[in-house]
């Protein structure tokens, strides 16, 4: 008898869970947890619904096929919103031309086409017109030159503006002309002015806007030199009565046209 009061009662379930009270601990918040990543997992759904639809928009609209979506990689958004619309870019042609890739060579292309195509003597067409009466030519045939006032017969006006280009690529500065076309009057003038040294007012090829004067500075040292050298080449030249020994008065700043002497000028003057 005394055996059975000293042996323990069988604890009751609630006390059971009394004493181990992280026997219910840990369900709770494996619970919890799976609460957690649930919401998380559905997050994750949403985002896919969210994204997908529009990435499969562009891609139709891009002509690309869905199958082949998984294997194209999209753009960044930085990519995509500073990417230049095809309409904005210039031609493939003009860059190519220039071996340009941006807008900014494409502009440079076109400057340099204009620079090209401008006129050696803005305002002269270079086309001869007949010859009319010496020292009374039609204000049409002539051209003013690159001093603003001396003039020529228009294609003589360009050989000279031509030559002036490349002397001044060379020395930095116009060349000095004394003078150009003469009118009759003006041929007169200078008859009076030097006597024998002048040809008959009227015969004279100023008078035809073929001849030029040269200043005086061109006719010594390397400018001479280079203008002997180069005046030819653009259809000028010291007419060979001028030059010293020839036969007539010497007049190294003399220089005609050639081309327009021998068509429509006189050998001498």
């Amino acid at each position: 008898m005394g055996s059975h009061r000293d042996k323990p009662a069988p604890a009751s379930r609630r006390a059971r869970a009394q004493l181990r009270p992280e026997a219910h601990a840990a369900p709770r918040r494996g619970g919890k947890a799976r609460l957690l990543g649930r919401v998380g997992v559905l997050a994750a759904l949403t985002g896919i619904t969210v994204v997908l639809p529009v990435s499969q928009s562009a891609l139709a609209s891009a002509g690309i096929p869905l199958a082949f979506a998984t294997h194209v990689a999209l753009p960044s958004t930085v990519d995509a919103l500073t990417a230049v619309p095809p309409s904005q870019q210039a031609p493939a042609s003009l860059l190519s031309a220039a071996g340009a890739t941006t807008s900014f060579g494409a502009l440079s292309v076109q400057r340099v086409s204009r620079s090209l195509e401008r006129s050696v003597l803005p305002g002269c067409d270079g086309v001869r017109r007949p010859a009319t009466k010496n020292g009374e030519l039609p204000a049409d045939s002539l051209c003013t030159l690159f001093d603003g006032h001396t003039q020529m017969r228009a294609d003589a006006a360009v050989a000279l503006a031509n030559l002036n280009e490349a002397y001044v690529a060379k020395f930095g500065s116009d060349m000095c002309l004394a003078s150009g076309y003469r009118t009759l009057a003006q041929q007169y003038v200078v008859k009076a002015e030097k006597g024998g040294l002048a040809v008959t007012p009227g015969t004279s090829n100023h008078g035809w806007g073929l001849a030029v004067d040269f200043c005086s500075r061109e006719t010594s040292g390397a400018r001479w030199a280079w203008l002997k050298e180069n005046g030819p080449l653009y259809g000028f030249q010291n007419p060979s009565w001028a030059q010293y020994g020839g036969g007539g008065p010497h007049e190294p700043w003399h220089w005609e046209f050639v081309k327009g002497v021998e068509e429509d000028g006189s050998w001498y003057g």
